[in-house]
């Protein structure tokens, strides 16, 4: 993976965690948020913590949206099962929780736009992301469902303001595993380390921003 110049233009990634939910008293996107770079390669990286809140989330990512203007948008979120890194390809219209989120809303089969397009595919290189990152002896692979929860609720509405507001910035979406701290009293739970985590996510951001630069050269 070749490096950006560093006479290139300084660019402003958006990184974004949430908050722990269900039963949880940590969220390890948030844990490898806070344990990612300020800076890398050429670009600034902005982090922002969100309410596991449907709609709420979408309304504070869009909001640092407004105000910083980013080039591109990379949000972070926990799943419960996976064992590797998930880059999500596509985004659903519809909100259909297991579980409340935080604020004690569960939509069942609800749409998030109901004049929203039915999906968004992810316009960050997900292949690339996934090829860099197995590279480096990290599990990692395509989801092709981020589920119905607020990592897809966050995803599409993130997508769909981009696509709206015709807006430049590319966007998606990587689920990350449990920390192992997390699985103490879950048997034949998948979990990773922090340190690959945080690995993988720093990664996947050289590969945008790496992607970014080559388009603009």
């Amino acid at each position: 993976m070749k490096k950006v110049e560093s006479s290139d233009k300084i660019m402003k990634i958006l990184v974004t965690s949430f908050e722990p939910f269900g039963k949880e008293n940590i969220n390890p996107s948030h844990e490898v948020l806070k344990s990612l770079s300020d800076h890398l390669e050429n670009a600034e990286i902005i982090k922002v913590q969100l309410p596991t809140v449907f709609h709420l989330s979408i309304d504070k990512a869009t909001e640092k949206i407004r105000e910083i203007n980013p080039d591109a948008v990379l949000s972070i979120g926990q799943s419960a099962m996976r064992y590797d890194i998930g880059v999500e390809r596509i985004a659903i219209n519809i909100d259909d929780a297991k579980i409340p989120d935080t604020a004690g809303q569960q939509p069942v089969d609800v749409s998030i736009d109901p004049q929203g397009s039915i999906a968004y595919f992810a316009t960050i290189p997900v292949k690339k992301i996934v090829e860099e990152i197995r590279k480096e002896k990290i599990p990692a692979s395509i989801s092709n469902t981020a589920g119905t929860y607020v990592c897809n609720h966050l995803m599409y509405g993130i997508l769909n303001y981009i696509h709206k507001n015709k807006l430049p910035t590319k966007a998606g979406f990587i689920h990350v595993p449990y920390l192992s701290e997390q699985v103490l009293d879950k048997p034949y739970t998948p979990f990773m380390s922090l340190e690959d985590m945080t690995k993988a996510i720093s990664i996947a951001l050289r590969v945008i921003i790496i992607n970014l630069a080559n388009s603009v050269s």
